[in-house]
């Protein structure tokens, strides 16, 4: 059973304490200080974090939206932490040195990714601080929720497959599950086997034909997806690679021969639970 004590939420004791803020448009966790470390999650643009310590060009740290750890570049995070204004609500964007589209871009930014406003305007451009000039039109106010996770999920519809990311370039299945619950306002852990743990209640009769409904979650070992009814699915899978929407029991018996059968489903209620700090992550 996963514990907040588990070694992917924890930092050693000790190290710097240093609050520290996404400045590029993704940054990967890694599981060591090697460039070529199998990347675990990601962190987005002005996501917030905690820096433990520094060994050569990476620094380990601690994500403050989910608390997943892991190794950084220390290229892509800045001090002192600025609190975010506004996020992307667009699938991605781009960011530009100056308001004009023939601009040369900096980089691209995700859904989700958080920014703040200089309070400067130049025609459909907001100049974003640390950041640049970004359409208007692709941001929102940054407690501005959506009422439909799957609906969420299903921009990233045909997004690539791609093991510890949660951008929108790639995306794996619990970081679609967490971002498209975290543009609802709801948080939940990065990897699947904590959300079947932590994220809403347990569905009882979720086996029964018809029990599943639009935004339930089911849950395989090492896997999981959201309900578009109660017989469709959308999830990011390797078998696809890309995240794609099948009918419930024809993923079941393709997964199985990897996973085994589905071990539980889950319900999140979004009124209750967008907004309050859960337990996991205090």
């Amino acid at each position: 059973m996963v514990s907040i004590q588990d070694t992917r939420l924890t930092l050693p004791d000790g190290g710097l304490g240093q609050p520290m803020q996404v400045t590029a448009g993704v940054v990967a966790l890694r599981k060591s200080s090697q460039p070529d470390a199998e990347m675990t999650s990601q962190l987005l643009h002005g996501e917030a974090l905690i820096l433990h310590h520094e060994v050569g060009e990476f620094g380990l740290v601690q994500s403050q939206h989910d608390r997943y750890t892991g190794w950084a570049l220390m290229a892509a995070l800045s001090a002192p932490v600025l609190s975010p204004t506004h996020k992307l609500k667009a699938l991605r964007a781009y960011v530009y040195p100056e308001p004009s589209v023939k601009a040369s871009p900096y980089y691209l930014i995700s859904m989700g990714a958080r920014l703040v406003s200089e309070g400067q305007r130049e025609g459909r451009f907001l100049k974003c601080a640390r950041a640049g000039w970004v359409v208007e039109d692709q941001l929102s106010a940054i407690d501005d929720k959506q009422s439909d996770p799957a609906a969420v999920a299903q921009t990233y519809l045909h997004t690539p497959y791609l093991w510890g990311a949660r951008e929108s370039l790639g995306i794996d299945c619990s970081g679609l599950v967490q971002q498209a619950f975290a543009a609802s306002g709801v948080s939940l852990p990065r990897d699947s086997d904590m959300q079947a743990a932590w994220a809403g209640s347990p569905i009882a009769d979720w086996q029964s034909k018809g029990a599943l409904q639009r935004n339930d979650l089911v849950f395989w070992q090492g896997h999981v997806g959201i309900m578009l009814d109660s017989e469709r699915i959308i999830h990011a899978n390797a078998h696809h690679m890309a995240v794609a929407i099948e009918p419930l029991e024809q993923a079941v018996e393709r997964i199985s021969d990897l996973y085994g059968r589905p071990v539980a489903a889950r319900r999140v209620d979004l009124k209750a639970a967008a907004g309050p700090v859960p337990d996991w992550l205090i």
